[in-house]
């Protein structure tokens, strides 16, 4: 085992070797821009992203033409929602309190153009319930925008189920499927989205590439663009293709999707080694989130059981400790107390808050996140770290020294 361990991986991910092996040609050999269309170069180029474009379809069950290559989640996210409402020019959105940035402050956006927007407030788990979205539709709501799989909690959406309800009423559903997409199964047919936002450097390929998939019948999704300059993507998406990425997103969710079957099952069992690792010896922890689900002996769900949580996923809250100290006190174990993206704040988390954890346990908060190299001595070690240090902070703390006088 090496130090420092990295559990942080709803972060980001490493970039798999046999997907930098897949990129590495079109840096310095295949470098050609696929808008070239006059010479082998351009061709070499524009048969790689057709390629790539096929392996993302391919992944969440799309046509190929529906795919749409942009920088990453972020754009995708704006693209899908200020795309959709703009055609409208007015009207009512849905989402959650517990999306993304990417999603909220595209939806505050909408806000300052005159559209009106309705933010759900999740149950305890973190789930938006099916009938809290059907309640909340109106003859004005042009948009439902609602996460696969929540980035901090591993909470799993209804999202199929929502889908449904969204057709009923002809409104354009949207996920931004970041967490979930190669972790968990996800077909944008069976699950009747309409739009979908993906990134590959979450699914152990590069950073700064993404995708969002575009429903382009049955019914056919109208999506104004963001930005201009070239007609790329179908007049979607303007700007020079990133290649290198495009091949890498599209090798990374060909390994994801194939590999799923046996790593799911393998995240779910060294979760709960974590997790019970750590409750059995120190108290006062809470869970965030969906429960976890009853597993057999080698990670399968037990009969009957749905996952409500993404397998790599655990959240949690120590009484009698401050966040940012445990962090600081884990030396060698990179683990992160909520978003990457909002790690900077000195507020606690939007989703724990919303989800309606007290300040003092959210900003006491861990999320570890399991990944395609973890291995059952990693494990071992962090929670012995986790613990150590817990009771180290504890044995300091006024908080604990006033609860035990």
């Amino acid at each position: 085992m090496k130090l420092p361990i990295y559990l942080d991986y709803h972060a980001t991910t490493p970039v798999d070797p046999r997907v930098l092996e897949a990129m590495t040609p079109f840096f310095t050999q295949s470098f050609g821009n696929p808008a070239s269309r006059g010479h082998v170069f351009g061709w070499e180029a524009e048969a790689a992203v057709d390629a790539a474009r096929a392996q993302v379809a391919s992944a969440m069950g799309a046509g190929e033409r529906e795919i749409v290559f942009t920088s990453g989640a972020t754009e995708s996210d704006n693209l899908a929602i200020l795309g959709v409402a703009r055609v409208h020019r007015r009207g009512h959105v849905v989402t959650s309190a517990t999306e993304h940035s990417a999603v909220l402050d595209s939806c505050r956006q909408l806000e300052r153009e005159g559209f009106s927007v309705t933010y759900l407030t999740p149950e305890r788990t973190g789930e938006i319930l099916p009938e809290t979205v059907r309640a909340a539709l109106t003859g004005e709501t042009v948009l439902v925008t609602l996460m696969l799989a929540n980035n901090e909690i591993g909470t799993i959406q209804r999202i199929a189920e929502i889908g449904a309800i969204c057709r009923e009423r002809g409104i354009v559903f949207h996920t931004d499927a970041v967490q979930g997409f190669g972790k968990i199964p996800f077909d944008v047919e069976a699950m009747n989205v309409d739009l979908a936002s993906v990134s590959a450097h979450k699914i152990y390929g590069p950073k700064g590439v993404g995708a969002l998939y575009v429903r382009s019948r049955q019914p056919r999704v109208r999506v104004e663009p963001v930005n201009f300059g070239g007609g790329h993507e179908r007049g979607m998406r303007s700007g020079t293709l990133n290649v290198p990425g495009i091949v890498g997103l599209g090798r990374a969710a060909e390994l994801s999707v194939s590999e799923m079957p046996a790593e799911a099952p393998r995240m779910r069992r060294l979760r709960a080694r974590l997790h019970d690792a750590i409750v059995s010896r120190v108290d006062d922890v809470a869970l965030n989130g969906a429960p976890l689900p009853a597993i057999a002996s080698d990670g399968a769900l037990a009969e009957g059981v749905a996952e409500r949580r993404l397998p790599a996923n655990l959240n949690l809250s120590f009484g009698g400790v401050e966040g940012e100290a445990l962090l600081v006190s884990m030396k060698d174990v990179a683990v992160s107390s909520g978003s990457a993206c909002t790690s900077a704040s000195l507020e606690p988390s939007h989703v724990l808050r919303a989800i309606g954890v007290p300040d003092e346990l959210a900003h006491a908060s861990i999320r570890f996140g399991l990944g395609r190299w973890t291995t059952e001595e990693e494990i071992d070690y962090a929670a012995g770290v986790a613990v150590k240090a817990v009771e180290r902070l504890r044995a300091g703390s006024p908080l604990t020294r006033t609860a035990q006088s």
